[in-house]
């Protein structure tokens, strides 16, 4: 099984800060989107939490320490990383989509790496885990520069386990 984390991640390794993100990139949400729809997303409470509802397409594993978490109907609710791994089914790509706790639970599982990497630094209260350069291989990368819809440049990197 291959197992993606996906993340936007600045130089500082920052994703957001107060449970939000810390910059608007219609293109990365666009590729967030075409990646993870019709696979299994695995994430942290407070990621869960911070969406308006259920993203589309996708079968969600929310993991938390709280025992009587009530997600909502059809979100599949565990407490360790590794149950939600072995939670998925008929699904050959899961998607860890974080947060920053989850990130590095799921770093140690993890088969490839799809990180966007947003070009500045940035005040946050949650980051992405240090890319070891010994333990991932650079596949891909892709610069898309700064424009009218998007107020800084970033570059897709894909990254496999060596």
């Amino acid at each position: 099984m291959k197992i993606t984390l996906i993340a936007a991640a600045a130089e500082n390794n920052a994703l957001g800060k107060d449970n939000d993100l810390v910059w608007h990139l219609p293109d990365d949400f666009k590729r967030f989107k075409k990646l993870t729809s019709h696979h299994h997303i695995i994430m942290g409470r407070k990621t869960f939490e911070s969406f308006p509802k259920p993203l589309p397409n996708r079968t969600h594993i929310v993991i938390t320490r709280k025992s009587d978490y009530d997600a909502g109907e059809h979100i599949i609710v565990v407490n360790s990383i590794e149950e939600a791994i072995k939670t998925v089914v008929d699904d050959e790509n899961p998607y860890i989509i974080g947060g920053g706790e989850i990130y590095k639970l799921g770093m140690e599982f993890a088969t490839h790496i799809e990180l966007t990497r947003v070009h500045g630094t940035f005040e946050a209260d949650a980051f992405f885990p240090e890319i070891d350069d010994d333990t991932w291989e650079l596949l891909e990368e892709s610069y898309h520069p700064k424009d009218e819809k998007h107020d800084y440049a970033f570059t897709y990197l894909t990254y496999a386990k060596r």
